[in-house]
């Protein structure tokens, strides 16, 4: 299959259109995090730094660390980005750039998202880890894509019910984690649940300045949410388009987030720049210990 100019866009340099990227300038485990600045806050302590390169919000920078090859690079906020990130990623391994092919032997990636995020729930406090089990698509981007392989529907019809989801609204989406980074990004510093992932900031995510919302009732419904042990734990808007395309793509994808905000308690941290530095330098460690 001859994949189109207009379907896969590369520059004069033959880098991808909007990653700005070569293969060479990418490692296979790769570190997203949302704020084009939160990049060198990961790199500053690498051994060396290789390649830097910025073009709209998206950053990248591949150094060492301790001797271990790895990729950050900034998505910007929100599921359209991820689209975006994800599908040039793969192409830049999987697609002959030349040939504009498919190519025969495929690479699986490793991607560990470090975000941040609000919890939803009283005792995941201000301060800590959260890392998503599984991914809860409440905005409608993975609909552009065929998901029969990678849903859960047992999840999504008790979340549908048990929070009385607006049927004007796209179905949710339950996809979940790596199983194999879960193993590695997993300890006692770390809570897990379902994380789900909003299109925008304000009303998608219940907040109410100056527009009514369609209802204000789904925070409280998803506080409530339990299926066989299974919570939303945080809000935010990046996991499960991340899930979703990392597993139709054949990669591995875990999410983390700092828990800088509690919505049910109203607080928020007192220092929420060190909560990330600690959650970095978790990250990195892991991936240093337990990524060959």
């Amino acid at each position: 299959m001859l994949i189109k100019e207009s379907e896969l866009i590369l520059n004069s340099d033959g880098s991808v259109y909007h990653l700005n990227l070569k293969p060479e300038n990418v490692s296979s485990t790769i570190i997203f995090v949302g704020d084009q600045d939160r990049v060198e806050k990961v790199t500053k302590d690498f051994d060396t730094i290789e390649f830097t390169t910025q073009k709209r919000e998206f950053k990248t920078q591949t150094g060492l660390y301790k001797g271990k090859r790895i990729t950050v690079i900034s998505t910007g906020i929100g599921p359209d980005n991820i689209d975006i990130v994800l599908n040039e990623l793969d192409a830049l391994f999987n697609i002959d750039l030349k040939t504009r092919k498919p190519k025969e032997t495929l690479t699986s990636l490793n991607i560990i998202r470090i975000g941040t995020s609000g919890s939803l729930q009283k005792d995941i406090p201000v301060d800590s880890f959260v890392m998503s089990q599984y991914g809860l698509d409440l905005n409608g981007m993975l609909h552009s894509y065929k998901i029969e392989s990678i849903s859960n529907p047992d999840i999504e019809n008790a979340f549908i019910t048990q929070t009385k989801w607006h049927q004007n609204k796209s179905k949710p989406i339950v996809v979940q984690g790596s199983e194999k980074l879960e193993k590695i990004f997993g300890s006692a510093k770390t809570h897990k649940g379902l994380t789900a992932t909003a299109g925008g900031f304000y009303g998608p995510q219940g907040r109410v300045l100056r527009l009514a919302i369609q209802d204000p009732d789904l925070n409280t419904h998803m506080d409530a949410f339990n299926y066989n042990g299974i919570r939303v734990t945080n809000l935010e808007m990046e996991t499960s388009a991340i899930y979703g395309l990392s597993k139709l793509l054949g990669h591995h994808a875990i999410s983390l987030n700092a828990i800088i905000a509690n919505r049910a308690s109203g607080t928020f941290s007192e220092n929420p720049s060190k909560v990330i530095e600690d959650l970095i330098t978790y990250t990195l460690n892991r991936i240093i210990e337990k990524i060959d």
